[in-house]
């Protein structure tokens, strides 16, 4: 039986969920960015109508409000905008236990055994949308295909345009909707993809998928070097619209190889004393993870960034303990032996902390020379404070120094406001 796959997308996620909490905004141009109060940040959503003024999404406030100075700023607030979807979650699994999500504001829906008891595709998306709506005030755009890549490209390039907010691809009509389409709009492909296809010749995706594979191989190994073979068999089956992966409810909780915490910093961090400051707090975090999630790392890895992308810096390291821990005295000690092992000196605006190699923590090496169950004692007793009162309820002293971040990242859900 052909698969019916679907992709819906929430319209300027944000930026509704706003508007239908302020409907006084309702005719007005909105955006959610950084921070409104200071005029600083990034745009992280425009409603359409901020949009029609040339507003887009990851330029700066100051850009934006030279586009359209009415521009209406609203602060976002992550824990909102989560809830919402985790509602609209609940309203695609009415409809199918098959729900996957890809992102905060797009899901993937396997509705082919829901047909005989909803109706055809439209006739389900059209339920859903109204459901949505609503519910929580929020227009929802959805691609239909056989495949998840094709539901995909079927919602991005043409439901998203269509006012009914609905667009079905067929794999049988690839040639006709999908290879016209210049290759910058092929899913996966970035700026600099994008230049290499360009000097291949290669300008739309039927350009690409009209090549036979092996020779596409070659030439983008002429381009990238040997490993890039699997790269350009991914490519040529997107061009294609093949796609074989299910829609997979469990995508992202089962079976996790690797718990870590990032952060940019606000400025360029130079003095070692001040990044020692940070990645404390980012070895806490990642420790309090694992031992909320039940697991001991034993490979620690560090990296360490630079905030000019046209002139990268920075460094990648890990090393592997001798007993798997959760202990952040033991993954911090590990974690500043790598970064001062590793660092050539320059600014660091970007850091990160993980540990791999999980293995269960009710498991664990005994030790004759330290006390390391009181030293787990303690970091519960101060997990279980945190989890009550909040992340900042209990902080090291060292966190309330300049440098320190975790006071404000408290505050914040991936980096926002909550």
């Amino acid at each position: 039986m052909k698969r019916v796959i679907m992709l819906a997308d929430c319209q300027s996620f944000y930026a509704s969920v706003e508007k239908a909490a302020h409907p006084e905004y309702a005719d007005q141009p909105v955006v959610v960015a950084g921070s409104p109060e200071r005029r600083s940040g990034i745009i992280l959503a425009a409603c359409p109508i901020a949009k029609s003024f040339g507003v887009k999404t990851a330029e700066t406030i100051g850009e934006s409000l030279g586009k359209c100075p009415e521009l209406v700023v609203i602060r976002p607030r992550m824990r909102t905008y989560i809830d919402v979807s985790l509602m609209i979650t609940k309203i695609y699994e009415s409809f199918t236990d098959l729900v996957e999500p890809f992102s905060i504001d797009e899901q993937f829906l396997d509705v082919t055994g829901s047909l005989q008891y909803f109706g055809s595709p439209e006739e389900i998306v059209k339920q859903i949308q109204a459901k949505i709506m609503l519910a929580t005030g929020v227009w929802s755009r959805v691609g239909i295909s056989d495949t998840k890549i094709l539901a995909k490209t079927a919602c991005d390039n043409f439901a998203k345009k269509n006012p009914e907010g609905i667009f079905v691809l067929p794999k049988a009509e690839v040639s006709k909707h999908l290879w016209p389409l210049p290759i910058t709009k092929m899913f996966g492909v970035g700026g600099r993809m994008t230049n290499h296809f360009l000097r291949m010749g290669i300008h739309t995706i039927g350009d690409l998928a009209q090549i036979p594979l092996a020779k596409f191989k070659q030439m983008l190994r002429a381009r990238m070097g040997k490993q890039s073979d699997i790269q350009a068999e991914l490519f040529w089956q997107t061009a294609n619209g093949i796609d074989d992966s299910p829609v997979s409810p469990g995508t992202f909780s089962n079976g996790q190889k690797a718990i870590g915490h990032g952060m940019t910093l606000p400025i360029d961090y130079g003095r070692k004393e001040d990044v020692e400051v940070v990645l404390l707090e980012l070895s806490e975090e990642v420790c309090r993870r694992c031992r909320s999630k039940g697991y001991m790392g034993r490979v620690v890895s560090v990296g360490a960034s630079g905030a000019d992308y046209d002139h990268p810096t920075g460094f990648s390291r890990q090393m592997t303990l001798q007993d798997p821990t959760n202990i952040t005295k033991e993954v911090y000690a590990a974690v500043r032996t790598l970064f001062h092992r590793h660092w050539d000196g320059q600014p660091v605006r970007r850091l990160g902390v993980a540990l791999t190699g999980l293995s269960d923590a009710g498991t664990f090496q005994l030790s004759l020379f330290e006390d390391k169950e009181k030293l787990r004692q303690l970091e519960r007793t101060t997990d279980s404070i945190k989890n009550r009162y909040g992340s900042s309820a209990i902080l090291r002293a060292s966190s309330l120094m300049a440098s320190g971040q975790a006071r404000e990242r408290s505050a914040k859900i991936g980096g926002h406001y909550k």
